[in-house]
């Protein structure tokens, strides 16, 4: 299966999976989130390219001002490391990602979503373990059915070499350090004999 295609499967159940569409956002943190924040929110998970600029910068300080107010909700700060995602805040969204991991690590969609923004970093190893810790921590088929998806996407790129890694990799399959091509046996070879 193609990767591309395989990833925006993804994209599309767990937007679905995150926050169930049923009940606002609003109503799951009240007093921290206002009806347009949860409304920006739905917007971002349904596609996150119709937000602008602009909006994406306001949903990043309202949400973090929700977490300013309730650090020791994790899921806010998993929702603020998605926005910032977004935003193409990287090194923000790694924190939050990492911090709400570390304050709730019996979260499944904290590991899930700390795993997918390694995943999308390509910083695979790791995020091949967060994503494994997400799926013992799965308890429902639809759970375990995301995690399963991304850690068979991250065994792809695995397997196809989409990883950050420096020169090594490079500068061995250039030269062929200690390695012989697949093609390549050792054959007796005879010089011109008549």
């Amino acid at each position: 299966m193609n990767l591309t295609r395989r990833n925006i499967e993804m994209n599309m159940d767990d937007r679905a999976m995150v926050l169930a569409e049923q009940s606002p956002i609003a109503t799951i943190f009240p007093g921290l989130l206002s009806a347009d924040t949860s409304h920006q929110l739905q917007r971002m998970f349904r596609d996150p390219r119709v937000l602008e600029t602009h909006e994406r910068g306001n949903l990043v300080a309202r949400l973090s001002q929700a977490v300013e107010l309730a650090p020791e909700v994790a899921e806010l700060r998993v929702l603020l490391g998605m926005a910032l995602a977004v935003d193409l805040q990287v090194q923000e969204a790694m924190e939050q990602l990492r911090l709400a991991v570390e304050q709730a690590p019996d979260s499944f969609i904290a590991r899930l979503k700390y795993g997918e923004l390694l995943m999308r970093l390509r910083i695979c190893q790791k995020a091949a373990e967060e994503t494994h810790k997400a799926a013992l921590l799965a308890v429902n088929a639809a759970q375990s059915e995301l995690a399963r998806r991304q850690a068979a996407t991250i065994r792809t790129m695995l397997r196809e070499g989409i990883e950050r890694g420096g020169y090594a990799g490079i500068l061995s399959r250039v030269f062929r350090f200690g390695r012989r091509s697949k093609g390549q046996t050792s054959a007796p070879v005879f010089v011109g004999t008549k």
